[in-house]
Parts: C-alpha cells; sequence; structure tokens
C-alpha cells in the first residue's frame, strides 16, 4: 500500500512540473561563470518563476602536449591545459514573461549558453 501512495506521489510531481527550461552555461573562467548565473537567476527571479541550481557540472579538462624544441630533445616537453566550467540552471514552469527576459539578457563575451525545453 505505501508503494502505490508512493506512485501517486511521484505522479503528482510529474504532472506539477509540466515544461521545463534547462540552461546549460559554459565558460573558461569561473569568475565571469558565476557573475553570468548570478545575473540570469536575478533575472528569472525577478519575474517569480521556480528555479533549480545553479548545479556545478565536472570542469572538462583538455590536455595539450608539445615539443619544446623543433628539431632535436625530444624529451623536452611543454604541457597546456583547457578548463571548462560548467553550470546547469533548470526554470520550472516558465512563462513567456521569463522566455522573453532570458532572450533580452546581455551577458559578457567567452559565456556559452545553451537553452533546451523539456
Amino acid at each position: 500500500m505505501a508503494t502505490s501512495t508512493t506512485k501517486t506521489k511521484r505522479g503528482a510531481q510529474k504532472e506539477e512540473a509540466g515544461a521545463k527550461l534547462r540552461i546549460r552555461i559554459r565558460a573558461y573562467e569561473h569568475k565571469i561563470l558565476d557573475a553570468s548565473v548570478k545575473q540570469i537567476m536575478d533575472t528569472v527571479a525577478r519575474l517569480d518563476a521556480r528555479i533549480i541550481g545553479p548545479v556545478p557540472l565536472p570542469t572538462e579538462i583538455k590536455k595539450y602536449t608539445v615539443n619544446r624544441s623543433t628539431f632535436v630533445f625530444k624529451d623536452a616537453r611543454e604541457q597546456f591545459e583547457m578548463r571548462v566550467h560548467k553550470r546547469v540552471i533548470d526554470i520550472l514552469n516558465p512563462n513567456q514573461k521569463v522566455i522573453e527576459a532570458l532572450t533580452n539578457l546581455s551577458l559578457p563575451s567567452g559565456v556559452n549558453i545553451d537553452v533546451k525545453m523539456i
């Protein structure tokens, strides 16, 4: 009997959620990323929408190894890395005002945003 009530509660939560707007934000610098996330959160909170996040995703690290010398000294190498910081924000039941405010938002360069309707 307990399982049937749990299923109904989960079903009610799914119906309650309805549409969801998922925003994935990527940047090379975490300070710019956090400033952009704060700007998005303030905009959405001002329009009274429910927000889940920001959820930090694992940092993607790309490493590159190059030879220091062009011809000899193969053992002498340098390593470089690029770090891509990521965050996810979910907006539950977004209305037209929220979507319009997010499209008109001006974010700094170097910040990549993917918006998906779930």
